[in-house]
């Protein structure tokens, strides 16, 4: 299923109520191309939020999925049954594992190369290239890489080819939105710089009026 390409931008929708997360997308929706959730929304306001938000926008789970083949695809299976959109995996259980996860979601996972905390450096760092060629080699639909580090989504891109790359780390960790498309990435992930602003619906628009001006 493919998300639309207006903004460019992908709420990270990390809070726990269901009340927080609609106020949240309702004054949003205009200016994001896609939510991403995660476990303390999903945990908080239970799995059928990933239904309710899919009525509104293309929703990608970002449960990090990282277990054995039959116990991802289980996983994946359930997530899009609920509507979600696309799903969030981890390279580093192998090329079966992750395989499993493009099967069960007919192509549409992303999977997590290098994350953009600083603790990132430590160990999907170094193998970051391996695990985009994982992502390449098993049919994802792309990779997470991050927009904290541009130059690395620069890198990660000369691996995958044409495979869509969502950087998260605009915002609250530093990344620049700009940098990170310049660098090759499709979509920019953002979360509390828009969900914690005061407006969130006035921080989308200004990051999307950002992102209009990389060509």
């Amino acid at each position: 299923m493919k998300m639309e390409k207006n903004t460019r931008i992908i709420l990270a929708l990390d809070v726990t109520t269901k009340d927080d997360a609609l106020r949240v997308v309702r004054a949003v929706k205009d200016h994001v191309d896609a939510i991403k959730i995660n476990w303390p929304l999903i945990l908080g306001a239970g799995p059928e939020i990933i239904t309710d938000l899919s009525k509104v926008k293309h929703v990608i789970c970002d449960l990090k999925v990282a277990d054995i083949p039959n116990t991802n695809r289980l996983i994946v299976e359930q997530a899009m049954a609920r509507g979600a959109s696309a799903i969030i995996c981890h390279g580093f259980t192998g090329d079966d594992s992750v395989k499993a996860c493009v099967d069960a979601a007919k192509g549409q996972i992303f999977v997590v190369t290098e994350m953009s905390h600083p603790g990132g450096k430590q160990f999907t760092a170094p193998l970051a290239d391996k695990l985009a060629a994982i992502a390449k080699s098993a049919g994802a639909r792309g990779i997470v890489a991050p927009a904290t580090r541009p130059e690395r989504i620069a890198d990660l891109r000369r691996t995958i080819g044409d495979l869509e790359i969502i950087s998260p780390g605009v915002g609250a960790q530093g990344g620049r939105a700009s940098d990170a498309l310049k660098a090759g990435a499709d979509y920019i992930i953002v979360g509390r710089a828009i969900y914690d602003a005061p407006d969130p619906g006035a921080a989308a628009r200004k990051f999307a009026e950002e992102t209009a001006s990389v060509h």
